[in-house]
């Protein structure tokens, strides 16, 4: 299985012949595998990759790492793909040419955080009509359950704090892959704020 490391650059388009594509700069790697986890030892197969340089490392962090690592570049972000080992080991470093135009990914990040909102932006209220003795109710949610529990149910939609939460866009397609520059084009949109962490992983259809 191929998986990555990367951070969203932005968006931008891509013209073949006469259509025009929209995609995602994603810079992906260079990631350092940091950790092998295997099954008679930890209960499962898995490989922890590290990507981006840490400002400031912690001593339990170095200790982490120390293990046959030379280099400590790779050591901000440290996440784990279940994945048999294969030929790989401790300090290899997996780059954005393992993939390859065409591939079909996943990718994983963090919706951009949006505050606290209503009703209408956070679930798609249509709210009040704006005529016919409405005063200052066009946004609100209406009624929110019966007078008889006297309480409001669990998962009722209410205003909150919107954003901020893990996504998952499944079946992206890779466009352009540039190893030069460590980047990936990716067909669509994917979640996040610029700068933001995203896990990418090729997925098999």
């Amino acid at each position: 299985m191929k998986f990555i490391l990367g951070k969203k650059i932005e968006m931008s388009q891509i013209f073949k012949g006469d259509k025009v594509i929209p995609v995602t700069k994603i810079q992906a790697g260079p990631c350092l595998i940091t950790q092998i986890k295997t099954q008679e030892k930890d209960g499962y197969e898995a490989i922890q990759i590290g990507f981006a340089k840490k400002r400031k490392n912690t001593k339990s962090l170095l200790g982490h790492l120390k293990k046959g690592l030379a280099d400590k570049e790779y050591n901000r972000y440290l996440k784990e793909f279940k994945t048999e080992r294969g030929d790989l080991k401790i300090g290899d470093k997996i780059k954005v040419d393992i993939f390859q135009p065409g591939d079909k990914i996943k990718i994983v990040g963090t919706s951009k955080g949006k505050g606290f909102q209503g009703v209408v932006k956070r679930h798609g209220f249509h709210g009040a009509s704006a005529t016919h003795g409405t005063k200052d109710q066009e946004r609100m949610p209406g009624s929110i359950g019966a007078t008889g529990p006297a309480r409001v149910f669990k998962g009722k939609k209410m205003p909150g704090r919107m954003g901020g939460k893990q996504v998952t866009v499944k079946i992206l397609e890779i466009i352009e892959v540039n190893p030069e520059e460590n980047l990936l084009l990716v067909k669509g949109s994917v979640p996040g704020a610029r700068n933001s962490l995203l896990e990418i992983t090729q997925v098999k259809y």
